[in-house]
C-alpha cells in the first residue's frame, strides 16, 4: 500500500516525528502538515542525497478554524508552534479562511470556501505536494492524499490545474528546479 511507503520514510526521520509531535500537541483544530516539506523529504531520500532538515524553506501547518477567519489567528497558531520548538520555519495557515486571502494574493476569480482539510490540501500547487500527514495520539501516521500518493512516490512533478495556471506552474518550475534537486524525478508539463 502506499499509503505505508509514505509512514516508513516519515518514521526514518527523528527530525519529522518530533515536527509532527509538536503540530499535535500545539492543540490547533485539525492541524497537519504537508506539501514541500514532505516531497523534500521523499524526494531527498529516494532521488538526491538525502533529506536535510536545515534546507527545508518552510513547514506548512494546515489547520481548520472556520470560528476565526483573521489572519490575526496564523500568527497565533504559528507562535504556538514556535513556543513547541523554535527551530522549524514554521508557517500555519488557517485553511477555512483561504477564500477570504487567496485572490488577492495570487489573483484569479473567487475562491470557494473550504469545509475540510481535504478540500484543502486537493488544491495544492502539484500532485506531489497535495499531501500531508499528521501524528496521532497513538504515535500513528495518519496520511491525507486527495490525488494519491503515484506522483510523490514515484517522482514526478505534475502541475495540479485545481488552481495552479500553467504560467504559475512554470514559475514554481524555476524556483523549486526539480531536476536539479532530485535528479531522478521527471518534469510532467
Amino acid at each position: 500500500m502506499r499509503e505505508d511507503e509514505l509512514r516508513d520514510l516519515v518514521r526514518r526521520s527523528p527530525w519529522l516525528i518530533r515536527v509532527l509531535g509538536v503540530v499535535r500537541d500545539c492543540g490547533l483544530p485539525d492541524a497537519w502538515i504537508g506539501a514541500g516539506v514532505i516531497r523534500d523529504l521523499v524526494w531527498g531520500e529516494r532521488y538526491g542525497h538525502g533529506f536535510d532538515p536545515s534546507s527545508v524553506r518552510d513547514v506548512d501547518v494546515v489547520f481548520l478554524d472556520p470560528a476565526d477567519l483573521s489572519r490575526d489567528n496564523d500568527d497565533r497558531a504559528t507562535r504556538r508552534l514556535v513556543a513547541g520548538w523554535s527551530d522549524p520555519p514554521w508557517e500555519a495557515k488557517n485553511q477555512a479562511a483561504v477564500h477570504t486571502w487567496y485572490p488577492a494574493k495570487f489573483g484569479g476569480g473567487p475562491v470557494t470556501p473550504l469545509r475540510t482539510v481535504a478540500d484543502a490540501v486537493a488544491t495544492w500547487p502539484e500532485y506531489a505536494t497535495a499531501v500531508a500527514v499528521r501524528l496521532d495520539t497513538y504515535e500513528q501516521i495518519a496520511v491525507c492524499a486527495p490525488h494519491g500518493l503515484d506522483d510523490l512516490l514515484d517522482g514526478v512533478w505534475r502541475r495540479n490545474p485545481t488552481r495552479v495556471s500553467p504560467e504559475v506552474s512554470r514559475q514554481r518550475l524555476a524556483r523549486h528546479r526539480p531536476a536539479e534537486r532530485w535528479p531522478g524525478v521527471r518534469v510532467v508539463t
